[in-house]
């Protein structure tokens, strides 16, 4: 029984091209699975040991909590003895929601936001001063400065985005003498107030008062707005009773006891945590919705070619289509402007490309129209075509033309909230002088600098409410850095992190949460580290097992293997031709074991040759990059040789992913394919016209759908097919090669629709 609770006990593991493998696996240990590639090494972590540690865990659940969880088949083993709870962490990305950051991940962006609720001073944009509590009599004083004959409601919000019922308050307010309500944007009498559902949230404004605005209410406005604040703690709102033309919601003046700016108006209603999400419409930028940018029409997508001329086809959205419109438009332009439209974009005056591409203006400009049938004249102003392409974006309802259009598209920050995300009444609060918006901008180490001297600035009463804030904010950056995820903002979006960056994410999460008794199971986290980082991964690596739990790591990594408890070395070589237990034991063992390749390349018995010869390089070939300075390059400039084999290498965070994916690759995408992906920003790039295709080979999943496999992705299911088609039975029955393919009906299992299980609902 001893033994049991010393070791992870596996009988029998048969799972893919394991054969029959038995190993005794020390708990709580830093044990390091390794091997050649396709040795088996995934097949016994994390299809076998991680994959019956998890059933294990479900299936101890209620049957009403498993509805909800995926159950997981039970791995083809004979015995797991000594297994504890598992967890996974395996090198894929966090998530691809847009909304979903670094700092969401972490959770450090909702201590953020509880920080800047708690302890932030809201600053008026227009003087820069903080703002303070504004009075009834000033309230009174923008009342009365209304035109006369405005009809108003004086409400009082006391209910914003919760969720509920609410029918205890609403008698209340009847009891209390109130007639009418505002719930959820339409006005209801208090007798005849709807019954909300609780799983839902709602907005509920108390009608404290209906008049027509006039001089001498000074009294009726004072008093109505009093019993306003005392209903919503503070918060009371002016609505006009109609909408005006051109607007889709009435106009409304918000006062507020606490924070109101004399000077300019601007007033924040309330300062609570959800003020400071993105995720949340009370903080949200209500023009891009929280996601920092925006999908606009690109001057360099619409005019792809500058070497062609407008004649020619150089708007290339205006460029399809039999229609005699688009060009009979342009020449009108060219007339009126003079210039010519046989000249090449780039040699077009730059006037000339800002009214084509923008629009003359308040400029009328005289156009002939002949359409066959007839032929007209009007005399009218030119929108320009990236305002047109807008326009009919804005106006259609197809979904074919939104698609077609949407190709001349692409990213670009929000102007309004320049990328931070967040609302203007959001980012007027500040802490040191810094909104929220400014510090997730900040790389992690940076950052972790700014909060450690945060506690040194703020006075006595702030830190008492901010201590505890603090510390799980700096615990949390400390466990990134020591994972190496220092250079990282915490502002960046999940789905832009590399595999290796994702899991090492979800390991500083890991340690963070302090548990025990757990086994962690990892799949290569030094994988795009510098050996520099790689000490502090595994000393992140080791405080997980000296906190009590067992960590099971597949790796190649020569630091990481000699730095194990434990070692298993999986072979002897790969596919059928491995799935055996070739060696383990501790480094040292396994090293000298004659069997194991990967102890004669740690023993240095073997190692990898360096080759003498290199091939020649070309000076007159070479691709140069000039001027880049996306995220934290300095203006780069640096030129890669042609036909050869190029490593561009850097501690982690150097900006060798900025250079060579945001920047050149884009680039290179965008000028030989056309692509909407804007590069990050450079001066220029020489030497794509050696180049006809650029292909970026990333850690993204290949399979788009469960049918997808090796020989479908590579096209080698191509020729096999052809070839069952081309047998002489198959051409007496007349058979196709979609007759041997599972992704069309006639060659397909219609039971299963080709992929080769049925699932079941159980109710």
């Amino acid at each position: 029984m001893a033994e049991q609770l010393n070791f992870i006990r596996v009988r029998g593991a048969r799972e893919h091209n394991l054969k029959d493998v038995s190993v005794d696996i020390p708990r709580g240990e830093l044990v390091v699975l390794t091997g050649l590639s396709g040795s088996g090494k995934s097949s016994l972590a994390f299809d076998t040991i991680y994959a019956e540690g998890q059933r294990r865990y479900v299936e101890s659940l209620s049957a009403y909590a498993r509805q909800f969880l995926e159950l997981m088949s039970k791995p083809d083993v004979d015995l797991i003895e000594g297994l504890s709870p598992a967890i996974s962490i395996e090198q894929k990305t966090t998530s691809r929601n847009p909304r979903s950051t670094v700092g969401t991940v972490t959770e450090i962006h909702d201590y953020m936001r509880l920080l800047w609720a708690r302890v932030g001073i809201p600053y008026s944009p227009a003087t820069g001063l903080p703002i303070e509590s504004q009075t009834v009599s000033q309230m009174v004083d923008k009342l009365t400065a209304l035109p006369e004959g405005e009809r108003i409601y004086l409400l009082a919000p006391v209910v914003r985005g919760r969720k509920g019922e609410y029918r205890k308050e609403i008698a209340e307010w009847q009891k209390a003498g109130f007639q009418r309500l505002k719930i959820d944007g339409e006005f209801y009498p208090i007798e005849d107030a709807p019954a909300l559902d609780k799983k839902f949230k709602h907005d509920i404004d108390v009608v404290v008062d209906r008049l027509v605005t006039k001089a001498g209410l000074e009294s009726r406005y004072a008093d109505s707005l009093e019993t306003a604040l005392k209903l919503a703690d503070g918060i009371a709102t002016a609505e006009w009773a109609s909408v005006a033309e051109g607007e889709s919601e009435p106009r409304r003046l918000i006062f507020s006891e606490k924070f109101a700016c004399p000077v300019s108006g601007f007033t924040i209603s309330e300062i609570e945590p959800r003020l400071f999400s993105f995720n949340n419409p009370y903080g949200a930028c209500p023009v891009c919705d929280g996601l920092g940018a925006k999908l606009a029409f690109d001057a360099d997508l619409v005019v792809p070619d500058k070497d062609k001329t407008l004649h020619k086809g150089a708007i290339a959205p205006w460029a399809k289509g039999p229609s005699p419109l688009y060009t009979q438009t342009l020449q009108a332009l060219a007339g009126h402007y003079g210039f010519s439209m046989d000249m090449p974009w780039w040699k077009l005056p730059e006037g000339a490309k800002t009214v084509v591409l923008y629009g003359s203006g308040s400029e009328k400009i005289k156009f002939v129209y002949d359409d066959n049938a007839r032929k007209y004249e009007v005399n009218k102003t030119f929108e320009g075509v990236l305002p047109n392409l807008e326009r009919r974006w804005r106006e259609t309802d197809s979904a074919w033309v939104r698609e077609e259009l949407g190709r001349y598209q692409s990213e670009t920050p929000c102007e309004a909230c320049e990328g931070y995300r967040l609302k203007p009444e959001s980012l007027a609060v500040k802490i040191d002088g810094r909104h929220i918006g400014e510090v997730s901008r900040l790389s992690i180490r940076h950052a972790g600098e700014w909060f450690t001297a945060l506690e040194t600035r703020l006075t006595d009463k702030q830190m008492e409410i901010a201590r505890r804030i603090l510390k799980e904010i700096n615990d949390r950056l400390r466990f990134l850095v020591n994972v190496g995820l220092d250079y990282l903002n915490l502002s960046r979006a999940s789905g832009t992190l590399s595999g290796g960056e994702s899991q090492r994410i979800r390991l500083a999460s890991q340690i963070g949460s302090g548990l025990t008794g757990v086994l962690y199971v990892l799949d290569e986290p030094s994988i795009g580290l510098h050996q520099r980082d790689n000490t502090r991964l595994l000393e992140s690596l080791k405080g997980l097992r000296d906190l009590g739990n067992s960590v099971l790591v597949v790796e190649h990594d020569e630091e990481a293997i000699l730095t194990a408890d434990y070692v298993i070395d999986m072979g002897p070589a790969a596919g059928v031709h491995g799935g055996e237990v070739v060696a383990e034991g501790t480094p040292q063992q396994v090293m000298d074991n004659p069997k194991s390749v990967t102890g004669q390349y740690l023993s240095g018995a073997r190692e990898i040759e360096i080759p003498e010869a290199r091939r020649p390089i070309s000076k007159k070939k070479v691709l140069r990059v000039v001027g880049a300075s996306g995220n934290n390059l300095k203006n780069v400039t640096a030129e890669i040789p042609t036909g050869t084999f190029t490593c561009i290498t850097g501690v982690s965070g150097g900006g060798k992913s900025t250079f060579t994916i945001e920047t050149l690759y884009k680039a290179a995408a965008r000028r030989l394919h056309n692509a909407s992906d804007a590069p990050a920003p450079h001066e220029r790039i020489e030497g794509l016209e050696h180049f006809d295709k650029v292909i970026d080979i990333d850690q993204s999943p290949i399979g788009r759908t469960p049918r997808s496999n090796p020989a479908t992705y590579t096209g080698a299911f191509q020729p096999i097919r052809d070839w069952f088609a081309g047998l002489p039975e198959s051409k007496a029955r007349g058979y196709g090669p979609g007759r041997f393919s599972f992704n069309v009906k006639g060659g397909r299992c219609e039971a299963c629709q080709g992929d080769g299980v049925i699932k079941i609902e159980m109710h």
